[in-house]
């Protein structure tokens, strides 16, 4: 019989004052499901991210319902994975649609804001949206080698 995949969730409220308390979790899970400190530090710089957006951008709706956390991780013959859902009942919005903003080569082509998605797409090997009963769902993800040579 196959063993499931280790998870950990999580129900925050929709504030900025539960981001601290997001980051302590997913610290936690993380080592609990064997998650290396530097993977873990990946998820966490992508998570208060996303959190930051869903309040900033999602609309009234974002600050209506909890947001959900899923922490999950995998493993396969080549290494290992760890990918943390965020579902929020904010406006439909799919990063991954949005194009990356081409570099400025000046101080004064420079606008602010915006790096959010720079910041996801560095830190993430993995990324998925899915937009279904009235939620955001995203997915990210960091691998890492567990074959030691």
């Amino acid at each position: 019989m196959p063993v499931a995949d280790p998870v950990s969730e999580l129900l925050i409220d929709p504030d900025s004052s539960e981001f601290r308390l997001a980051s302590d979790w997913l610290g936690r899970a993380g080592r609990e499901l064997g998650i290396p400190p530097e993977q873990i530090a990946r998820l966490d710089v992508c998570l208060n991210e996303v959190l930051a957006n869903v309040l900033d951008h999602g609309g009234a709706s974002a600050r209506s319902a909890p947001i959900g956390l899923r922490l999950a991780r995998k493993h396969d013959p080549d290494g290992a994975d760890a990918t943390l859902t965020v579902t929020d009942a904010g406006t439909a919005f799919d990063p991954l649609a949005v194009l990356p903003r081409s570099r400025p080569q000046t101080l004064a082509e420079a606008a602010p804001g915006g790096l959010g998605l720079v910041m996801l797409r560095a830190n993430a090997d993995s990324l998925r949206y899915v937009y279904a009963e009235g939620r955001n769902q995203l997915m990210f993800g960091v691998r890492w080698n567990t074959v030691h040579k």
